[in-house]
């Protein structure tokens, strides 16, 4: 086992986490000071700071010719967030989920997940693929900022507490949060660097592919951020919040990162055979699974929860098993994917049923 790889991978992903929690921080602060609510910062320079460690891991890794890391990042996260972080935060308490986020979030969640697994079925991103991704974060973006016109007191309140009171003193001065900001992008940009360096020569020293790490290691180490505030959020009460974050973070992954990430690749952004056939549809089945849970009483129970938790868990076995080079991993594959298509009709099967069953009993008690 390569020692300095391991080190390189945890102290890269220490560095680009601390870092986005630094450029957070500071572009948070500052634009504050120039009046903007608490509510847009929170949709729009907090998302897009706690989706930072994705985009920076993407670009250095196509900048170094390590596609496959870019492309595993993305993947391997949106998936996470939705299977691990929902599911872990579910058991903790049954999420909330508000009423536009079933309108809105997850059918636009769905619709990119499914553009691009239908943009990679020739084998690579080109960079009209990138713009096209780009353009569809950056009109959500607009989208959202505004919505929030229209948002109640009640959920600017959440995000006003949630970005807390201006510091007073030094700290509260506009060079600090600039330099907040400064630091946290050197952080951002040094850690990437040691984190795709040792994902890569780590996958060397096993012997495995860079898609592999990209799913596991780097993705899981990238979504920290959003492991942080959505469990806190679900320890503190502020359940729709949880939520919120997990899914701005899917949709920036899929739109934002993996458009600039194409779009700076010096050629088409290749797609690895592996991620086509058994990564993306998972990615994709856990996208679609979010429409009947979140529709149905517009909440996450623990039992949803710990089941999208156990397709994480044996997501990740299946690929460790593949890693490894393991006899029953083709069958491990075929099992999971063939069991996440029939679960996703399953569910939604039985919570249409479940819906449908409490519309017949208001109109009966009407």
């Amino acid at each position: 086992m390569d020692v300095w790889s391991i080190a390189g991978v945890i102290a890269g992903t220490a560095l680009t986490v601390g870092g986005a929690e630094l450029l957070v921080r500071g572009a948070a602060r500052i634009a504050r000071r120039f009046g903007i609510s608490p509510l847009v910062v929170g949709l729009t320079v907090v998302a897009f700071g706690t989706s930072a460690p994705e985009i920076v891991i993407g670009l250095v890794s196509v900048l170094r010719d390590q596609p496959d890391l870019a492309v595993g990042n993305v993947v391997g996260s949106t998936t996470f967030n939705i299977l691990g972080i929902l599911g872990v935060s579910a058991l903790i308490a049954p999420l909330v989920v508000a009423q536009k986020v079933v309108r809105l979030e997850a059918p636009i969640l769905i619709a990119a997940a499914l553009a691009v697994l239908a943009m990679a079925r020739g084998g690579t991103l080109d960079r009209l693929d990138g713009a096209l991704l780009l353009a569809g974060g950056v009109g959500y973006t607009l989208f959202l900022v505004r919505r929030s016109r229209h948002e109640s007191a009640a959920v600017a309140a959440e995000y006003e507490a949630e970005l807390g009171a201006a510091p007073a003193g030094w700290s509260g001065h506009a060079a600090f949060h600039v330099l907040l900001v400064l630091v946290g992008l050197a952080l951002l940009a040094g850690g990437a660097e040691l984190l795709v360096g040792g994902a890569a020569a780590l996958a060397r020293a096993l012997g495995i592919s860079e898609l592999v790490i990209g799913t596991t290691v780097v993705a899981i180490g990238t979504s920290l951020p959003e492991l942080a505030t959505s469990t806190v959020a679900a320890l503190r009460g502020e359940r729709d919040i949880a939520v919120g974050n997990v899914m701005g973070s899917c949709l920036f992954n899929l739109f934002v990162v993996l458009g600039i990430s194409a779009l700076a690749s010096p050629v088409p952004l290749p797609v690895a055979a592996d991620a086509l056939r058994f990564d993306l549809p998972i990615m994709v089945a856990a996208c679609v699974s979010c429409l009947p849970i979140f529709a149905t009483d517009r909440r996450i129970d623990r039992w949803e929860g710990g089941t999208w938790l156990v397709f994480q868990l044996a997501y990740l076995v299946v690929t460790t098993a593949s890693a490894v080079g393991s006899a029953y991993a083709p069958t491990l594959e075929l099992a999971l994917i063939g069991l996440a298509g029939p679960l996703v009709a399953l569910t939604f099967g039985v919570l249409g049923l479940r819906w449908l069953r409490r519309r017949v009993r208001e109109r009966g008690s009407a």
